[in-house]
């Protein structure tokens, strides 16, 4: 027998070339197939606009993407990577919002630095990134309309709580709709060309935590300043002879600054956690965590029986973290995170059994698992 089928392969009009031609054919076939399926994903997205817009219904639903973003990890069969999955629906989701309105998200910059990174992974690219210079501006845009939505670092795994967040929680109308887990990575950059010639260093107070003896280490002799972010450090960095920051490699190519030294934390699961403020709580996605504020009178026990009903209505605690009351002196609030969203029936339960007991309760929000 003979024929083109039967020819050797790599020879030019050999099998091994049409079967590439057919793949290719089928690939092309597919690609004409998804973008097809996308276009009508985005005219339903749209007419769901029309009725929203009719019926008063809120624009964002936090609590029905996470739901979207969890089956396609469940139903993902590879060999794509369930992940980068999750990835590109995070993307098709952002560019059929944008086609209702595009969101205006105000985060802690500026450009490029970990919170940018986070939007980035919450909200897809189409998005209205608002970059200003404080937590608290991050807030006062929200609450002021500038943005719709805020995005701000709240804890980290190595260093604990943002005491700046926590402190504008305390007092903002504002609720918890989102957060997000983001694996922090950090790197020394500078033009000065090797670490021995770094004069001096911009770095942010948690970075200089989480790298703290490989910096005493290696740049002890240098003149350490203290920033707002990791991608402020990098931008007073590039232009100052002599000078290099601590930052993530979305800074370094940003604003093209050559990485001396990688991964320089100290612990290789640095973690940083960040939460998304807007004027709406989300609804109940299925996997929810409720974050709330408590506090009581300063007598002996008072912890333990605003505690108690948790325990008491099955509701597993997450986290603990004390802040000092801001109008009396050594007095202290409280914030909790606690599995479950606050319609279920357990969660309200034990907030109904913490003011029953003589505590305050003011509930941040509630929001998907990240």
């Amino acid at each position: 027998m003979s024929g083109k089928d039967d020819e050797r392969p790599g020879e030019p009009g050999t099998g091994e070339d049409a079967r590439q031609d057919r793949l290719r054919a089928e690939i092309d076939r597919l690609d004409n197939e998804i973008q097809a399926l996308i276009n009508r994903r985005a005219a339903q997205v749209l007419e769901i606009a029309r009725l929203k817009e009719a019926g008063g219904g809120p624009f964002y639903r936090p609590e029905r993407e996470a739901q979207i973003l969890r089956r396609v990890a469940e139903r993902n069969q590879g060999p794509f990577p369930a992940e980068d999955m999750a990835r590109i629906f995070r993307e098709i989701m952002s560019s059929c919002l944008s086609l209702e309105r595009r969101l205006r998200v105000a985060y802690l910059g500026p450009e490029a630095s970990f919170t940018h990174a986070a939007v980035q992974v919450h909200f897809g690219h189409a998005v209205e990134e608002v970059p200003v210079a404080t937590i608290g501006e991050v807030f006062r845009a929200v609450d002021a309309g500038q943005a719709d939505y805020g995005v701000v670092p709240v804890e980290n795994s190595t260093e604990g709580a943002v005491n700046a967040t926590l402190d504008a929680l305390m007092n903002t109308p504002l609720q918890v709709c989102g957060e997000v887990a983001l694996r922090i990575e950090h790197h020394l950059m500078s033009h000065a060309g090797s670490v021995g010639a770094i004069r001096r260093l911009y770095l942010h107070p948690q970075t200089r935590a989480q790298c703290r003896e490989w910096l005493a280490a290696n740049l002890g002799d240098a003149e350490w300043v203290e920033v707002a972010s990791n991608a402020e450090a990098a931008r007073r960095a590039v232009d100052e002879a002599g000078a290099a920051a601590v930052a993530g490699a979305a800074a370094a190519e940003h604003y093209g600054l050559p990485v001396l030294a990688a991964g320089i934390e100290e612990d290789p699961e640095n973690t940083t956690r960040f939460v998304v403020v807007g004027h709406q709580a989300a609804g109940a996605s299925g996997s929810d965590k409720t974050s709330v504020l408590v506090s009581g009178p300063n007598r002996p026990g008072s912890l333990l029986h605003m505690l108690e009903p948790f325990s008491e209505a099955g509701v597993n605690l997450t986290k603990i973290v004390s802040r000092p009351a801001r109008d009396t002196l050594w007095d202290y609030v409280f914030f909790l995170d606690l599995d479950g969203h606050c319609d279920d029936e357990a969660v309200q339960e034990a907030l109904a059994g913490v003011r029953e007991g003589g505590g305050a309760v003011k509930v941040l929000g509630c929001y998907p698992k990240a």
